[in-house]
């Protein structure tokens, strides 16, 4: 068809469209013109949609996304009535946890007698509300009340964005004026009621209030004084002095109106009346004469009472008076326990069992809500107070937490408490039942609450802290004193120690860092007494009873030994027959402790440690030494255990000090069976289900199989290598009592509670990682009080092993009978602790410094020094008047002390020259300083020094000295400087002053004091002559002859010492230019200027000592602080940063290494099995391992993550820290098991990987169980970091790990 041509050249063209016929009109495209204008069509299509304008966008947001409407296809009719197959509420992104307010309203406490009256009578109190800012209530919180609580996922463990709560014990809180104002503790409330208003009736809140009844006015002048001496006290003792104001203003109007009954017998006198306030709501006591019968009674609430007032007297003093405060109680007991259900009648748990004296006042103690400290032997019934803490949280739905400091303790408390209490547990691996009323927890998991800020501490109302005694561990007794320093103070402590000297010291240090009471009781009696022998030889000695040593028993051994000894000398039986056995003895022990320290793990070699015998001694070089050794110690033991069988002292309980060595004295023992048929028949039984846990190659392994083959003949072995079920099972039998002989470390003593009826021994020296050393008293307490079953034995026997030799009696005394280790403060900084408290502007790293158990004492005189410091800002300053108008004797005096130090030093030096002793011969003038006298004095020297004398003698001359006057002097200098160090000596005075016997003799004393020296002089010769010629030369116009120029006469040549002796004579030129030289005051001046520097310096020193720069740990503290700037967890202001929030996670491995580990991505090119591999370096404990075999890629990965530890011990010994860069790095990495734990973690059997190290079992399983809460710890600070990668790879790392017998439960929980 032809074109048709439409308007302006618009082109289109008419077809057909399908097969009906219908025409189509088609636009084509219009012809290209050179004008762009022109090509423009006359008409232009309408836009697909409408244009858009702000009314139609807010139009369209609103229908669609604004206006709730049901989905037409899920609602739509043709669905009506079907049920959908999901959970709607599961589904729903709801947000369970409301953001918290910015700002609340809250009331605002007004003064009764200051608040606006509409009428006359106003009983109904409606007070006004102000909005407060939220962070003012967090920042200003005294305690855990105030905080706003944080979501619920964080209530058990904390957040890091969480503040702590406010330690207990801090002063200059401004939450105190907030929660009590001024007029509520100074008792100005009461006025309106003395002058016949209306009481407070109503409490704010409440609908209904007290009725009082009509308080009449009392006809009488009330004054109410506030004491402007008081100094601000914490808000307890401010409230109980408002009760005790309040008492005496009431008690005469009470007395009168409302008490009648006493008007009989007289009004009660004051001390009364507050007694019985205070006490009424603690025990239902009468005060009225009429009965007697509860006089005792009476007493001990007065004591209670009367402690009571001390402390608000000793607080409200000025300053100083509150060193008579003693925040350690321990008096006051007296008659609680035969009281003791008058006292207590409703007791929130009851004992099958008769409670002993220290129990009952304990028990007292915690229904006052007061803090106690136990001290008490093992096995004295400790757990009784920390039972009943638990019943009183239950009774008063409150909760209460137990610490241990080791997992054992942990478990096997959970299992004992688990059917008498509502009981959770804790600690790195295991969360069991975390809401319940009692928590059983390590010591570190209750520090990371406290620092987390976890809401769960508000409702703790006690903290059981056992085993105190372990604060003076060395790594990890740090972490007590913080948690002791961070719980709030609503907290009170029960504290459960073994008997040790400074008990009251350290709870002196707990009641003055929480501002509380601490009451001390406790036992130094046993419960079962103990007796200690020794053996030798197959007889027992014993050598100590009821804790006396007897040295009667100890000659008895002795005088065996000496015989046994003198014996095998004279026998000669075997080569060296001359030596004597305890010399070769001792030599023998030298030897194997050097092996030992060699190689920890070598098989048999160490089996010889003090163990070997006469005969095995002497056979050196000898193939079979080994071998007889093997065969001496086993018959020893055999020896030994027969002696303990036929006494009846089994089961018993024998100490070794090495794990090797409990391994190999278990294995020599091959032939002994203790056990009857049923014994064997029950371990069997037990063995059987307590392994059937485990998957079949497990059961298999080699350690599981030889203990077995020990247990079933009444042998066991428990130690830190052993597989954690494996030393459960060892536990569980032994107290079933089927285990008769137990070879066992130290950790048997600690961490589990099973007394045996006997303990040995092996030895009482033992290596503590550093060297070897003997056992400490405190050490052999603790092992020994193992001994002795109450309520089956009668005594308990401690046994002594001697084998080659017997201890020296001082030796034994000191170890048996000494005193216990004392409580000492290992406090020091970490990076963990300093980012915490950085993190919280109120609670400074200085004030946790100041409350350290080290600073006790320190911090304990601040109030004398306070004080010492007032009196001295006090008195009256002293001021020089210059008679030469503006005074410079300040300036000269400052020349004149410079002078006489460089005087004192040259003159020290310079005697000791060479040329200085050649000068000092007789006839040489001397000037002798005085010290009693400004004017020196002349000399000369009449004796050289000789080889029994190494002293010079000189005769001084002194003129108007009285008669026979003797003066010792201090120290005599030469005219040239010089220093000769006299003890004592004798003046000697002009002929016409002195007495005739004194004419021809001056005499020294030497300076031992061993004789009198006398030289004697001719009547009219030396003497005479030289003091008359002394005379001449004092008399000539000088005061003292010209000295000898120490440069040119002494030749004095030490570039240091020239320095010094030209500075000395430039500051004696500037003196003699003071206006001050040669006036006739100087000597007054200079005695002024000197007390009032010494007055100065005294203020200062006063100031410092007072100042936080004082701080033992202060110079670590910049140091540290100046790490963390440089790395970048802290910026210039000490504000946290992300680096320092992500350190802030790492608890189990050092926290600056392992956050630059993850700031410099080491792990983001391994794989999840090689990161947790090399992750082991941080949590592993062994030094001495095989080297593990590792891949290129993991051998790359050790060495950069080694230099990073290296960069970082570098830095901080830069900054003055005291650190080695290569014993940080060793002691931070240990890699031994980087290649046990990448097999782990690629599903290697656990009997595999155990060939590929020398590290035994326990060690391993116990590093990989740690390994995952590092994991954990990684993958937070992965989540902190945004880096998701990170964060996946560690949950897949950490599943890894997680299997088979590695993380077998334990059967104190699960049970059997």
């Amino acid at each position: 068809m032809d074109r048709i041509e439409a308007t302006n050249e618009l082109s289109f063209r008419v077809g057909f469209s399908g097969h009906s016929g219908h025409l189509r009109v088609e636009p084509i495209s219009t012809v290209e013109r050179s004008d762009p204008v022109n090509s423009l069509p006359d008409f232009i299509l309408p836009p697909a949609f409408p244009r858009e304008t702000p009314e139609s966008i807010k139009t369209y947001v609103e229908e669609t996304y604004l206006s709730p409407r049901l989905d037409p296809e899920e609602f739509s009719p043709e669905k009506v009535g079907r049920q959908w197959d999901f959970d709607w509420f599961g589904r729903a992104k709801v947000p369970l946890e409301p953001s918290l307010p910015r700002s609340i309203v809250v009331p605002t406490w007004e003064l009764p007698f200051r608040r606006q009256k509409k009428g006359l009578m106003q009983e109904i109190w409606e007070p006004k509300s102000v909005q407060v800012d939220v962070s003012e209530l967090i920042v200003g919180a005294q305690d855990s009340l105030p905080r706003i609580a944080g979501p619920a996922k964080d209530f058990l463990r904390g957040s890091i964005n969480n503040r702590p709560f406010r330690p207990g014990g801090l002063d200059e809180s401004q939450s105190l004026e907030r929660i009590h104002p001024e007029g509520a503790s100074n008792g100005e409330w009461v006025r309106e009621v003395l002058n016949g208003g209306p009481a407070q009736a109503v409490t704010p809140s409440l609908k209904k209030g007290l009725d009082l009844g009509n308080l009449k006015v009392y006809p009488s002048s009330w004054n109410v004084y506030k004491d402007q001496s008081s100094i601000k006290s914490t808000s307890d003792e401010k409230l109980g002095e408002l009760s005790v104001q309040f008492d005496d203003l009431f008690m005469k109007a009470w007395e009168d109106d409302i008490v009648p009954e006493y008007e009989g017998d007289g009004p009660l006198s004051e001390a009364e009346s507050v007694k019985l306030e205070d006490e009424s709501n603690k025990a239902d006591v009468s005060s009225s004469p009429n009965e007697p019968e509860l006089s005792l009674l009476d007493d001990i609430l007065s004591v209670e009472s009367g402690g009571s007032t001390t402390k608000l007297d000793g607080i409200s003093d000025v300053g100083g008076q509150q060193k008579q405060q003693a925040w350690a109680v321990t008096g006051g007991g007296e008659g609680i326990a035969e009281c003791f259900h008058e006292l207590v009648p409703d007791m929130a748990l009851d004992f099958p069992f008769e409670l002993d004296k220290f129990q009952k006042e304990a028990i007292y103690y915690l229904e006052r809500g007061e803090s106690v400290f136990v001290a008490a032997h093992t096995s004295a019934g400790k757990t009784v107070v920390a039972e009943y803490a638990f019943a009183l949280a239950s009774k008063h739905c409150t909760r209460a937490v137990y610490t241990a400091p080791i997992k054992t303790i942990s478990n096997q408390k959970y299992r004992d408490f688990c059917g008498k209490f509502d009981v959770g547990l804790l600690t790195g691996d295991i969360s069991l039942r975390p809401e319940a009323s009692c928590l059983i927890m390590t010591t570190e998991i209750l520090r990371s609450m406290l620092y987390r800020g976890a809401d769960i501490i508000r409702d703790i109302e006690w903290v059981i802290f056992d085993e105190v005694h372990y604060v003076n561990d060395v790594e990890r007794g740090v972490v007590w004193e913080e948690v002791i320093i961070m719980l709030p103070r609503h907290i009170n402590f029960v504290l459960l120690s073994a008997t040790v000297p400074n008990t009251v010291e350290f709870a002196d240090w707990i009641g003055r860092t929480k501002q509380k009471e601490i009451r001390v009781t406790g036992t130094t009696k046993r419960p079962v007494p103990l007796e200690h022998c020794l053996f030798y030889s197959g007889e027992l000695y014993k050598i100590c009873e009821n804790e006396e040593f007897m040295p009667q028993g100890f000659k008895t051994a002795k005088d065996a030994f000496k015989k046994k000894n003198l014996t095998g000398v004279g026998g000669g039986s075997g080569s060296y027959a001359g030596v004597p056995a305890a010399i070769d003895g001792r030599a023998q022990r030298r030897e194997h402790s050097n092996r030992g320290k060699q190689n920890k793990h070598s098989g048999s070699q160490n089996l010889g440690n003090f163990t070997g015998t006469v005969g095995g001694n002497r056979n050196y070089g000898n193939s079979q030494n080994n071998w007889g050794s093997r065969r001496s110690d086993a018959s020893l033991w055999l020896q030994l255990i027969n002696n303990l069988s036929k006494k009846s002292l089994l089961p018993v309980v024998i100490f070794c000090f090495s794990k090797n060595r409990c391994d190999k004295s278990a294995d020599c023992m091959y032939g002994t069976d203790l056990t009857s048929s049923s014994e064997k028949s029950e371990i069997r039984v037990f063995c059987d289900k307590a392994f059937s846990r485990l998957k079949g190659s497990d059961r298999n392994l080699p350690q599981i199989v030889r203990v077995q083959s020990l247990l079933h003949r009444g042998i066991g072995v428990h130690h830190a290598g052993l597989l954690p079920i494996v030393k459960e099972v060892v536990e569980m039998l032994f107290c079933r009592g089927v285990i008769k002989v137990l070879f066992s470390t130290e950790t048997f003593a600690m961490g589990v509670n099973a007394p045996a009826r006997t303990v040995v021994f092996d030895t009482l020296r033992k290596f503590d990682g550093k060297e070897f050393r003997q056992l400490l008293p405190g050490e052999y307490t603790q092992m020994a009080g193992r001994a002795g079953r109450r309520g089956l034995d009668k005594i308990g026997t401690v046994v002594v092993m001697c084998r080659d030799e017997i201890l020296e009696e001082s030796d034994l005394k000191h170890v048996i009978v000494g005193s216990a280790t004392r409580l000492e403060s290992q406090f020091r900084l970490t990076y963990i602790m300093i980012l915490h408290l950085l993190r919280v502007e109120e609670l400074k790293v200085e004030d946790m410094l100041k409350r350290s158990f080290a600073e006790f004492h320190a911090q304990k005189k601040l109030p004398e020094q306070q004080q010492l410091l007032m009196r001295k800002l006090a008195q009256p300053t002293k001021t020089i008047e210059c008679i030469k108008g503006e005074p410079a004797i300040e300036e000269y005096y400052e020349m004149y002390s410079e002078a006489e130090k460089y005087d004192s030093a040259i003159s020290e030096k310079v005697m000791q020259l060479p040329a200085a002793q050649q000068c000092l011969t007789p006839g040489r003038v001397v000037v002798v300083k005085s010290t009693s006298a400004q004017d020196h004095l002349l000399g000369v020297v009449v004796k050289a020094p000789s080889a029994n004398n190494k002293q010079y003698i000189v005769l001084v001359l002194k003129p108007n000295l009285p008669v026979t006057a003797q003066s010792p002097l201090a120290s005599i200098n030469s005219q040239d400087k010089r220093n000769a160090d006299f003890p004592e000596g004798y003046f000697m005075v002009p002929k016409a002053k002195r007495a005739l016997e004194e004419d021809y003799c001056s005499s020294v004393a030497p300076r031992k004091g061993s004789g009198v020296i006398n030289i004697k002089l001719p009547h009219c010769g030396a003497a005479a002559g030289t003091v008359q010629q002394l005379l001449e030369l004092k008399s000539d116009g000088n005061k003292y002859p010209p000295a000898l120029d120490p440069k040119k006469d002494l030749k004095l040549k030490d570039m240091n010492l020239v320095g010094a002796y030209n500075k000395w004579t430039d500051l004696l030129e500037k003196m003699s230019k003071n206006k001050c030289h040669g006036c006739i005051k100087l000597e007054e001046h200079i005695k002024l200027a000197k007390e009032i520097k010494k007055h100065k310096e005294e203020v200062n020193a006063l100031k410092f000592e007072m100042s936080d720069e004082a701080l033992q740990q202060m110079p670590d503290f910049q140091g540290r602080i100046d790490v963390l700037k440089d790395i970048g967890c802290i910026d210039a202001d000490l504000v946290v940063q992300i680096k320092g929030r992500v350190a802030c996670e790492m608890n189990s491995g050092e926290e600056l290494i392992c956050t630059e580990c993850l700031f410099e991505n080491q792990l983001d090119d391994l794989e999840p099995e090689e990161a947790v591999a090399l992750m082991s370096a941080f949590v592993f404990q062994q030094k001495n391992t095989s080297e593990p075999s590792l891949t290129r890629k993991l051998s790359q990965a050790k060495k950069r993550l080694y230099d990073t530890a290296i960069r970082l011990g570098e830095l901080q010994a830069q900054f003055k820290v005291q650190i080695n860069p290569e014993e940080y790095a060793r002691d931070n990495l240990k890699f031994g098991l980087v290649e046990v734990v990448y097999e782990w973690a690629k599903g290697t059997p656990f009997a595999d990987i155990c060939e590929l190290t020398d590290v035994p079992e326990g060690l391993i399983v116990r590093t990989i169980v740690r390994l995952d809460e590092t994991c954990r710890e990684f993958k937070n600070a992965a989540a902190i970091m945004g880096n998701s990668a990170l964060y996946k790879k560690m949950e897949i790392a950490s599943n890894a790990i997680k299997r088979d017998i590695v993380f077998a439960a334990s059967l104190y929980i699960t049970g059997l």
